[in-house]
């Protein structure tokens, strides 16, 4: 049996009852399977000698001799301290609640003595400690590397590790591999039953290591099968729909006629990473199938361009095309840019939200249905049950993270399986790229347009920003702009609020200048108002929150004060940094922090003065974030891993991924000698099955 077909409650095994099951049930454990998959957060190697002298470097572990017996306390509070001693030093263990060590440990008795110690009250204590006579039969053969697991309360290590033998004991001789024999042969990977007796109890620190390599490459192997099998059943869905198959390639290999109009009409060239992602489009535009593409670059490397260029060509073929974007003031702002570069060429553009009013929202909606309309850029408002198309065949989704699954399946279902094309201004990590987003094809725009300057970071403690104002002061005489961000609204006790500061600003900081308020609870057409002033000059601070982290293009603007920014990810300060740095003047980003932000804030800040390459500052806010926040794929399920880690093990992702690829590009159906294995995997036990896969 495979070892997701362990379905068995945990009631089954001798020890567990109602409230240890209920206890266990809090983990996320109510079978078997829960249970061998509960794997250890460590292990503590009993084989290595500490001693007591090396207390503060680490957990001791060593021989001792009771020396004597002393207590403190009375009545109930009676607390026995046991004085041990090894080769080093000597050491006293406070016995709280557990006078009969007294007995079990005699003065003169030799033991082995593992524990946390600490210096106290002049000498070396513990209180967490475990205490066991030489050469004790302790009825429970573990090895001398224990695992430790994560804990719920009522539960302890003692039980869990007892609880799990059992089931070894029980189960592990009878489960079957699941990889491929060729793979465990070629990596020299444990057999499943030996790889899942090692992680919880191994018997060497070699075998450790071992056995979580073929756990973690087995967990990520079907990870990448799983988007591998994504891939061909889009493929294959298609193909059943000869509607759905593309005609004949009209401009392969060539710019088509509408793109090569607008790029004449631009006032400067394309980047090398523009021209090659429309390339790369172009390409899938004309291929066989629907294009399923993720298109990433840093901030203000012109993925929107690359975009419009992608939906002449769509609607030189006669189709619609929709750009969804997750804020009213992004999407204004991109169907202002589409008005300007596309109304020229004969295409007929129109903006979409929720806030638009019933009169004008009948007439979109009508135009739509008829085909009047070619490019519609709005909010989710494009889903809508009562927004149609006459034949919607380009979809492009703006800031794809701030979309759920479900949302960006609604717009899809709006047209026959249009082409999609999904943008990120946050840089996806590559491991995410092979993950959450390994069906899509990527295309990627590292390079940013020549003539602007990278913007200087600088740190500053709350105590100092007045230094920080100085400087921004100096910025707006000489004709400049600024943005103060906030982490909160308003209300805030220990950290600043944008409503607060606004008023602050105009009345005490800088008098005289005009300072406007942005963030999510002002209505949208206050938010244009404001937005409108600000490209215009007229506004010269812009208090806000992060409602300005996307979409917001004011190329005078040279300064960025972002306060509390410890509060705010890594992520979403180099997209804040972006709305400076847009025009030809040197830019600034200020990092004002509180004055009592420890060592590791400090350190986590100091990437976004080291880098300014979004890629490897996504791919820190990964590992100290996680995939969900970064990639919104917490509202899909994606990357509930047990033991495997994208980050920490992507070289073994990459060669998982190449691994299931090639299997799948030769035998689909996976009937062919030892791929009966994975088939048989999939159809008994499917992994992921709870996350959508």
């Amino acid at each position: 049996m495979f070892l997701r077909e362990l379905n068995d409650p945990v009631t089954k095994l001798t020890g567990v009852g109602p409230s240890v099951a209920g206890n266990l049930t809090r983990l996320g454990i109510v079978n078997l399977k829960n249970l061998l998959c509960h794997y250890p957060r460590d292990w503590e190697d009993r084989s290595r000698i500490h001693l007591i002298k090396d207390w503060n470097s680490g957990r001791v572990c060593t021989e001792v001799q009771v020396l004597a017996h002393d207590w403190f306390g009375f009545g109930k509070t009676k607390t026995l301290k046991i004085y041990v001693e090894d080769d080093s030093a000597r050491a006293c263990l406070v016995c709280f609640n557990r006078p009969f060590m007294g007995k079990q440990f005699p003065v003169g008795k030799r033991c082995k003595l593992y524990g946390q110690f600490y210096y106290k009250f002049g000498e070396i204590q513990a209180t967490a400690f475990e205490l066991e006579a030489l050469n004790a039969k302790t009825g429970a053969p573990f090895g001398p590397i224990l695992p430790i697991y994560p804990l719920s309360m009522g539960l302890t290590q003692g039980l869990l590790r007892k609880l799990i033998f059992q089931t070894l004991e029980q189960y592990a001789s009878s489960l079957e591999d699941e990889l491929p024999e060729s793979i465990i042969i070629r990596d020299k990977l444990f057999y499943k039953a030996d790889a899942i007796r090692a992680i919880h109890f191994p018997a060497s620190q070699e075998s450790l290591k071992q056995a979580r390599k073929t756990l973690i490459y087995e967990e990520l192997f079907y990870l990448e099968l799983m988007v591998g099998k994504r891939v061909l059943q889009r493929k294959s869905s298609i193909q059943e729909n000869d509607t759905s198959v593309k005609p004949k390639k009209e401009f392969a290999g060539d710019m088509s006629p509408l793109q090569k109009r607008l790029l004449e009409r631009l006032p400067f060239s394309l980047t090398s990473g523009q021209q090659a992602a429309i390339n790369e489009i172009n390409a899938s535009l004309d291929g066989p199938y629907p294009m399923a593409r993720l298109l990433q670059g840093d901030v203000g490397s012109g993925k929107t361009l690359v975009s419009f260029l992608a939906a002449l060509r769509a609607a030189e073929k006669g189709g619609q095309i929709a750009i969804m974007a997750p804020t009213e003031l992004l999407a204004r702002q991109h169907a202002e840019n589409a008005a300007r570069y596309l109304e020229p060429l004969g295409l007929h553009v129109a903006f979409l939200s929720g806030n638009l009013k019933t009169t004008g929202r009948a007439q979109v909606i009508k135009a739509l249905a008829s085909g009047e309309i070619d490019f519609i850029i709005g909010t989710h408002a494009l889903f809508s049950r009562d927004v149609v198309y006459k034949n919607l065949s380009f979809v492009v989704v703006d800031e794809q993270h701030r979309f759920g699954v479900l949302q960006r399946q609604a717009i899809m279902e709006k047209g026959n399986t249009p082409d999609l094309l999904m943008m990120s201004a946050t840089p996806i990590p590559r491991s995410l790229a092979m993950t959450v987003f390994g069906d899509l094809d990527v295309s990627v725009i590292h390079d940013l347009p020549p003539g602007r300057k990278p913007v200087t970071t600088h740190f500053a403690k709350e105590s100092n920003e007045g230094k920080v104002y100085e400087f921004v002061r100096k910025e707006l005489d000489a004709g400049r702009q600024a943005y103060f961000v906030y982490p909160l609204i308003e209300g805030g006790d220990e950290l600043k609020d944008a409503v607060f500061m606004s008023e602050r600003l105009a009345n005490e900081v800088f008098p005289g200048i005009a300072v406007a308020l942005l963030h999510s609870k002002v209505d949208e057409e206050k938010k244009k108002q404001t937005m409108d002033a600000f490209r215009k000059g007229e506004i010269k601070i812009l208090a806000a929150t992060s409602v300005v982290e996307v979409g917001v293009d004011v190329p005078n603007a040279s300064c960025m004060v972002i306060e509390n920014s410890e509060r705010f990810g890594l992520s979403a300060l180099h997209q804040l940094r972006g709305r400076v740095g847009r025009g030809t003047e040197q830019s600034y980003c200020f990092l004002v922090y509180s004055d009592n932000l420890g060592e590791d804030g400090k350190l986590r800040l100091k990437v976004m003065q080291e880098s300014s390459d979004g890629f490897v500052i996504a791919e820190e806010d990964l590992k100290l974030r996680g995939p969900g926040q970064i990639s919104g794929v917490e509202q899909s399920g994606y990357l509930k891993l047990g033991i495997a880690d994208t980050v920490r093990d992507s070289e073994q992702l990459e060669k998982a991924r190449e691994d299931a690829f090639s299997i799948l590009e030769i035998d689909s159906a996976l009937e062919q000698n030892e791929n009966f294995r994975i088939n048989e995997v999939l159809k008994r036990a499917p992994p992921f099955s709870e996350m959508g896969l």
